[in-house]
């Protein structure tokens, strides 16, 4: 039984994307591994059920000469997002989509992302409007990066986006979250999941990203970066267990002045 009957605390909700339930809410990427082999065993360290990467930048067999990711990360044990990294025109997204469909044989999850300029990497959210709601219309299950608007993070989930993916701090950046107020109002006005989207630095980032309310984190550049990616992996999935569990046990009240650990309240002497 809780001790605070009045505070009611968070549902603990699954976290389901396009109708499947996932047990880890760590979705990790592909990319700036030195190889391959440690590109798996990263992942496989991390726990993750979802692995992203880039279309327009991985071999999945359609160069027949060159190692495929396939190889280390299996589409039976995990499920592939595929993303537009690298777009920064709504039709090259669109495109980029397509091609990834046919390399997965109809896959329709993706995640879109649609770049501003290349010094950020901050979304475009004119070209994601656009690109999203073509998408949506040709049968795409899209989770979509987004900036951390909550107004523009409702209308992506009104288009009918399954999943808000709004950035912490500009991609690969290590910044951590920066604006916490923000995506807090994006989780609180949400129905569908949210998922902290690049900016990640190292595990305390994730757990305030679970602490806040988010349904989940993706990353790849804190752990492919780090010294050492494998231990790395782990630690953020032990982050976002522990964030989640302290979002669903109900933080203490913060307060201006001390509060007795020991209340003096009922003592003898």
């Amino acid at each position: 039984m809780s001790e605070h009957p009045e505070r009611a605390l968070p549902e603990d909700k699954p976290l389901t994307i396009a109708g499947t339930t996932y047990q880890s809410r760590l979705l990790v990427g592909t990319g700036k591994y030195r190889d391959l082999s440690e590109t798996g065993h990263a992942i496989e360290a991390s726990g993750a059920e979802i692995v992203t990467f880039a279309v327009r930048r991985t071999n999945l067999g359609q160069n027949p000469d060159e190692p495929s990711l396939l190889d280390v990360v299996s589409p039976a044990k995990y499920t592939m997002l595929p993303n537009t990294a690298g777009c920064y025109t709504a039709k090259d997204a669109i495109r980029t989509c397509k091609l990834a469909r046919e390399l997965l044989d109809g896959h329709n999850l993706v995640k879109l992302e649609v770049l501003g300029e290349e010094k950020t990497l901050y979304p475009n959210m004119t070209e994601t409007l656009v690109a999203a709601e073509a998408l949506i219309k040709d049968g795409f299950d899209v989770m979509v990066y987004c900036s951390d608007d909550p107004l523009l993070a409702k209308r992506l989930e009104e288009m009918g986006c399954l999943a808000i993916m709004p950035l912490g701090a500009p991609i690969g950046s290590g910044l951590g979250i920066q604006n916490r107020y923000n995506i807090r109002l994006i989780v609180e006005n949400a129905n569908v999941p949210v998922l902290v989207d690049a900016g990640v630095g190292t595990a305390s980032d994730a757990t305030l990203a679970m602490e806040l309310g988010c349904d989940g984190v993706l990353m790849n550049t804190a752990i492919a970066q780090a010294q050492d990616p494998i231990r790395m992996a782990k630690a953020m999935r032990l982050a976002i267990e522990s964030g989640r569990d302290a979002y669903l046990a109900g933080r203490m009240p913060k307060k201006l002045y001390a509060s007795a650990s020991s209340p003096i309240d009922g003592t003898f002497f």
